[in-house]
């Protein structure tokens, strides 16, 4: 998903650290991205753990807003 050149680049750059590419990504992200809000955990999109524990509804890219926002009935 990078650009050649910027995909060469940062493996260079972290084969020059030691690290993997993956560690390289995320500490630039952390670094460059403000920290997450304190109520993230509030947030639906962020609590609800349902949506990995197993099987999607098959509408849920669709769908997703009333799966996660949407008060149970």
């Amino acid at each position: 998903m990078l650009p050649g050149e910027l995909r060469r680049r940062a493996f260079r750059r972290a084969k020059e650290r030691g690290v993997s590419l993956g560690i390289l990504v995320r500490e630039s992200l952390d670094s460059t991205l403000p920290p997450a809000p304190e109520n993230a955990a509030a947030d639906a999109f962020f609590a609800d753990r349902a949506v990995f524990g197993g099987k999607a509804p098959r509408d849920l890219a669709r769908d997703h807003d009333r799966y996660l926002y949407e008060t149970a009935r």
